[in-house]
């Protein structure tokens, strides 16, 4: 670019300078976005959180093939497409092994139940959309409860999550489970100390019931930081297409940062049990998250690759006095696209 001078009618220029002179001008306009997106450790997270956000459209989209861009349609750095591949390759792969358990599931009648807890915007529904990507839903499928209702409030505690436990043949994953009573209950004060105490007088022996029934039960925690918890809610703010996850309960959860803490490790203390452990996730990078968290629970179960019979497509069947009825054009879903 030396033999181009700074100031020069771009008519005047060859087809390769002024290619050239493109090049320069979108490394100007790169370095100004840098200077503007990066001027704060906040911005930058939230920079990168976007970015993210579209990686995971990318995942449910893309099966076969991903291209190396960047949201905002410049080439990535050879560390961020040597970063994004791996990553996309590590995913696809366990995900094959998922559908592995999936099979060795259902061949076996096995019945598992794993468990997402952890701190708001942790991760949690993130890590649980990549196992069930790929999985049969009527094998895998996720319990998220909503709010008690009034009759619920007045049955056994843990009468209202038995329901969604799996058959045989069944996965189930719970977007937060009966730990709710240890977590948000406690430290928002909707429920008495009385049942505060009766739940952990309960849940060891309730997991131990179910392990004895032979449901296989594993449980995770997803951690962050604070600071990393404050970017995720700021993204949240200023995203539109992902303001509706910020509740107002995840509001009170950064006011109540240590009480959220210490009601956690008094969790940890009761409720870790030989028979159903927790397991403490590393939340700050998400997408290590996610490959962490499948990996680890593909090594909690004895699954093995079960044998498919070969498939062959029948021959369709045609009858000569069959007449297709033309559907009308008023049917049919404009072509707008």
């Amino acid at each position: 670019m030396g033999n181009i001078p700074s100031a020069i009618d771009p008519k005047s220029l060859t087809t390769q300078e002024r290619n050239e002179l493109s090049v320069l001008e979108q490394e100007n306009f790169v370095e100004r976005m840098d200077k503007e997106v990066f001027n704060d450790e906040l911005r930058r997270k939230m920079h990168e959180d976007l970015i993210d956000n579209y990686d995971e459209e990318l995942e449910n989209e893309i099966d076969d093939y991903i291209r190396d861009f960047r949201f905002d349609g410049i080439e990535m750095s050879e560390k961020e497409k040597l970063n994004r591949r791996t990553y996309f390759q590590e995913l696809v792969r366990l995900q094959r092994e998922l559908i592995k358990l999936q099979d060795w599931v259902v061949d076996r009648g096995e019945r598992i139940v794993v468990i997402f807890e952890g701190r708001d915007s942790a991760g949690k529904g993130g890590a649980i959309k990549r196992i069930t990507q790929r999985l049969n839903p009527r094998v895998c499928r996720v319990a998220a409860l909503p709010a008690p209702t009034e009759r619920e409030q007045t049955q056994w505690y843990f009468q209202r999550y038995v329901a969604h436990l799996p058959a045989a043949g069944e996965i189930v994953l719970f977007d937060r489970s009966w730990y709710n009573r240890g977590g948000v209950e406690r430290v928002m004060g909707f429920c008495s100390d009385a049942q505060y105490e009766e739940f952990f007088q309960s849940v060891p022996e309730f997991e131990r019931m179910l392990v004895r029934s032979g449901i296989r039960l594993v449980k995770y925690w997803f951690s962050i930081t604070d600071d990393e918890q404050h970017s995720r809610f700021m993204s949240r703010i200023h995203d539109p297409l992902k303001q509706w996850k910020l509740s107002p309960m995840d509001l009170q959860s950064r006011r109540r940062w240590e009480d959220y803490t210490k009601a956690k490790e008094t969790m940890f203390e009761r409720t870790h049990i030989p028979e159903a452990p927790w397991w403490v996730v590393e939340g700050n990078n998400k997408k290590r998250a996610r490959l962490n968290c499948i990996a680890h629970l593909l090594e909690q179960i004895p699954y093995k690759e079960v044998p498919r019979e070969e498939v062959e497509l029948p021959d369709r069947k045609r009858d000569d006095e069959y007449y297709r009825e033309p559907i009308p054009d008023d049917m049919y879903v404009p072509p707008r696209y």
